[in-house]
């Protein structure tokens, strides 16, 4: 007796809430550490630990960066009720019975972690370490991974503002210019969750002698820093696109919809790890860089409760102090989208240029002369 030889049949960390899928700063973590051995075994201690850690791990060129931030430390010596320890302290554990070695600590205050994230060159992570010690050295050890979210608010004032943004760029062709196109865009808020709608208001123009694409897509910004470096790389989630838009021609997103898929929140307050999210509106121009207009999101876990009207995301159509990047929204003119397209294109197309996003087509034009449709109706207003 007290040669350990075998490893216990039953050796592993339970929470008393098993449907508990995430905890929050101030929340307890409480369970048991089931033991059940094969052999009459002494050991002299199960210790318990509570672990979180944000690590950024990669390699640059012939460097290797790596950086740790500890978020949660703790250690505690279990003991079991009603269980007589030998002379030296140590517990004789003898098999048939079921040993359950009880736990309970709280998180630091909320603001004092990070949420849980396992990224490409990086994560947070959360766990309880629970080791049997033999003559005070670890001999056998099981873990068992807990998610944290910290909340975020999207009713505060600052996610509830509405967010705009205009950009124009000059188009050339082998240096000689081309005209310009321009977005200007507008959200009626900052902070959105998941499953919530983002309505998107956006004007395209278009001047130069090409046909471009208007787009819009959730992205997500990873950002990894470690020994003095930084590593980025941006991921696109989820898109929209418009009808082309022709030379001369604009055209007008009102309300359009863009949903928000099932994301992990925004990581705010960690040095070594950054994700962030941004709404990008964008025209594609073929043989040129695209115009590219970034509004700023957060992704929260405390969805919009609709009580502050005024930001919703068509609030801008009954604002009279808009912003002069908002957009102007044209109610009488009928969108060229609604022209015939046999006022435009043939059955005799070539392909222009392949667009650079994957999910889309190329885009064709006549391989003859090109004509433009007609101009539309004057408006006049009756009295």
């Amino acid at each position: 007796m007290g040669v350990l030889t075998k490893k216990p049949k039953t050796f592993e960390v339970q929470f008393s809430d098993p449907n508990k899928s995430a905890y929050s700063g101030g929340d307890k973590v409480a369970g048991w550490v089931i033991v059940d051995v094969a052999e009459v075994v002494q050991i002299s201690a199960v210790k318990l630990f509570g672990i979180g850690c944000a690590t950024v791990d990669y390699n640059k060129g012939k460097m290797h960066c790596r950086d740790e931030i500890e978020y949660l430390k703790y250690e505690e010596v279990l003991h079991l009720d009603h269980q007589p320890t030998d002379s030296d302290g140590s517990i004789t554990l003898r098999p048939g019975n079921r040993y359950e070695f009880m736990f309970g600590f709280e998180l630091p205050q909320a603001g004092c972690l990070v949420s849980s994230y396992v990224g490409k060159f990086g994560s947070v992570q959360y766990y309880v370490k629970a080791v049997i010690e033999k003559s005070s050295k670890p001999y056998v050890e099981c873990k068992r991974y807990f998610e944290v979210v910290e909340p975020i608010d999207v009713n505060t004032q600052e996610l509830m503002d509405p967010v705009t943004g205009a950009k124009q760029k000059k188009v050339t062709c082998m240096f000689i210019p081309d005209g310009s196109v321009s977005v200007s865009a507008r959200i009626g808020r900052k902070g959105y969750c998941e499953g919530e709608d983002i309505c998107i208001d956006a004007k395209f123009e278009n001047s130069c002698s090409r046909i471009v694409i208007p787009k819009a897509a959730i992205i997500a910004k990873h950002i990894y820093r470690a020994n003095g470096r930084t590593k980025e790389f941006h991921k696109k989630l989820t898109s929209v696109r418009g009808d082309h838009i022709i030379s001369g021609m604009c055209d007008v997103w009102q309300g359009r919809v863009l949903p928000v898929p099932k994301l992990k929140p925004t990581i705010l307050g960690c040095d070594i790890i950054h994700i962030d999210y941004c709404l990008r509106i964008y025209l594609h121009i073929p043989g040129s860089e695209k115009l590219i207009l970034d509004l700023p999101l957060v992704i929260g876990t405390i969805p919009y409760n609709g009580m502050n009207s005024r930001t919703s995301s068509m609030s801008s159509q009954d604002s009279s102090d808009t912003s002069s990047t908002c957009v102007s929204l044209p109610s009488s003119p009928p969108s060229y989208s609604e022209i015939s397209r046999d006022n435009r294109m043939d059955s005799s197309f070539i392909p222009l240029l392949d667009d650079y996003d994957e999910d889309d087509s190329p885009i064709f034009m006549r391989s003859s002369e090109y004509h433009l449709p007609p101009s539309p109706p004057a408006y006049t207003e009756q009295n």
